[in-house]
């Protein structure tokens, strides 16, 4: 008999999913072209489902469902909420795009991204092995079918395939992982399975091979170096619209699935798992930055920006726990730095990946670095808001990208590890690095001449949530406290279960 509080875990998951197959046969019924009544009722579905996890969240209860698969806790309520906020972003921004480019002739765009949404839920609040590959599953199909949505764009195509053999792969090498470690310690509970392992009882070895498996499948999905291959040309490849989407709320479940596995179900294995951790770190760092460099494709520079961040939110999972020893402060430390840095990393990659949609006009994508010359002289908001979003991402302050990468150097030098503060050192000189090709845009937007006279113009809800987007990227760097205080809060409550 399933009890009350499996029900109340999924809610919003339930929510979700009915609303979803609903606004899919409603949508049959929609006449406009750009989707009118199917977006309307869209958003409000996801404020709903925002409304309902933030609630969960401020709770600060903990608990579990359908027999221990499920967990609902303060890390995952506020990282789903925050995920659904970051998709309605995403719905506001891409809908002009894809209506200008014809991909709302069904109401596949919206349907699909609530979909990849439940994935999410269903990959945060996961506390099982099988569950949590389920929510990766719903994510990663619904993915590839939004990248390939323009039907008609040999290049969208090209890059749905390219994502889907690779994403394939990937959850392969999952999957094996996940078995050699159910192999080895007979349970998929995630709970059971850090018992089984704590007990000493089973052999190391056993264990390390199913971990690297885990570890691989999980860089993947993070896109980090050497499992990046997908990102440039995914990102390049795919409609802005729907770059956008996979750049900023999937971000949150790949951190929440990696916390799920990692921390909760294999800490007893983290002297090992860390260091593949820091490996993964120094090359995305330097592989990100160094391409990075070479890039005049707006949305593949952006691509190889997301690897090289995607470093420092591993430089942060990998110094919770030093020479084997689990320090609640440190751990509590590090995980919320991590925390801090996805949540804050998505927010601005929204806002920039905003200004690119705003720009796009029909047949014109302003994807290449040359066509935001002179945007300060057409569009001194907008040229604005880019601004700060890539001073932010290249660290300087008083901007909440500067307030990321100094929790995650903290959390580092705080551990005492003489590594530890060498990979600090690291990443600084990497950051300097890669500041290089964030100022080139800024310059190229405020100093060369415009290559067209066409003012920019867009609608009221889309100029409304990019000036507040934007406006919060500057507001948490300059009262950072408030939200690190919720990660480390949600952390150690989720945690303590």
């Amino acid at each position: 008999m399933i009890d009350n509080i499996s029900w109340l875990a999924i809610y919003p998951e339930i929510t979700l999913l009915v609303m979803a197959c609903v606004i899919a046969l409603v949508d049959l019924g929609v006449k406009s072209a750009r989707r009118t009544g199917t977006y309307v009722l869209t958003m409000l579905t996801l404020l709903v489902v925002a409304v309902m996890q933030g609630m969960y969240a401020a709770s600060g209860n903990t608990f579990y469902g359908w027999g221990n698969m499920v967990v609902s806790d303060a890390m995952g309520n506020w990282l789903k909420c925050f995920a659904t906020i970051a998709m309605m972003v995403t719905m506001v921004y891409g809908r002009p795009y894809a209506a200008d480019r014809d991909m709302l002739r069904g109401g596949e765009f919206f349907t699909l991204s609530m979909l990849a949404l439940l994935g999410m839920f269903v990959m945060i609040s996961g506390n099982n092995f099988l569950v949590l590959y389920l929510g990766l599953e719903l994510l990663t199909l619904s993915s590839y079918a939004l990248v390939a949505l323009r039907r008609d764009h040999t290049v969208s195509v090209e890059a749905a395939m390219k994502y889907f053999v690779l994403g394939a792969m990937a959850s392969g090498f999952l999957l094996y992982g996940m078995s050699m470690l159910y192999g080895a310690t007979g349970s998929l509970d995630i709970g059971e399975v850090f018992k089984a392992i704590n007990s000493g009882q089973i052999k190391h070895q056993v264990l390390v091979f199913g971990l690297v498996f885990v570890v691989a499948g999980l860089a993947f999905k993070l896109g980090v170096v050497p499992f990046h291959m997908w990102v440039p040309d995914v990102y390049q490849g795919a409609p802005t619209a729907v770059t956008a989407l996979i750049g900023g709320a999937p971000k949150l479940a790949a951190f929440a699935i990696t916390i799920r596995l990692l921390v909760d179900g294999l800490l007893p294995l983290a002297i090992d798992w860390q260091q593949m951790l820091m490996v993964l770190a120094v090359c995305s760092l330097l592989v990100g930055n160094l391409a990075g460099l070479q890039q005049t494709n707006l949305k593949r520079m952006l691509a190889y920006s997301t690897i090289s961040q995607m470093g420092f939110v591993l430089l942060g999972l990998m110094s919770g726990v030093v020479d084997g020893k689990v320090d609640p402060a440190t751990v509590e430390n590090a995980y919320s730095s991590a925390m801090f840095y996805v949540v804050t990393y998505v927010l601005t990659a929204l806002a920039s990946f905003g200004v690119i949609l705003l720009l796009a006009r029909e047949g014109f994508e302003s994807e290449e670095i040359a066509d935001l010359a002179g945007l300060n002289q057409r569009s001194p908001l907008y040229a604005g808001v880019m601004s700060i979003c890539l001073f932010s991402m290249a660290g300087l302050p008083p901007l909440v990208g500067f307030y990321a990468k100094l929790s995650v150097l903290q959390a580092l030098v705080a551990s005492g590890s003489s590594l530890y503060i060498g990979l600090a050192v690291f990443a600084v000189i990497m950051s300097l690095i890669g500041a290089f090709y964030y100022l080139r845009v800024v310059k190229v937007m405020y100093f060369d001449a415009p290559i067209t006279a066409t003012s920019v113009s867009a609608s009221l809800d889309v100029r409304v949530v990019l000036t507040i987007n934007g406006a919060l990227v500057l507001l948490l760097g300059i009262l950072p406290g408030g939200l690190m205080a919720l990660c480390a809060d949600a952390v150690v409550r989720a945690l303590a279960s």
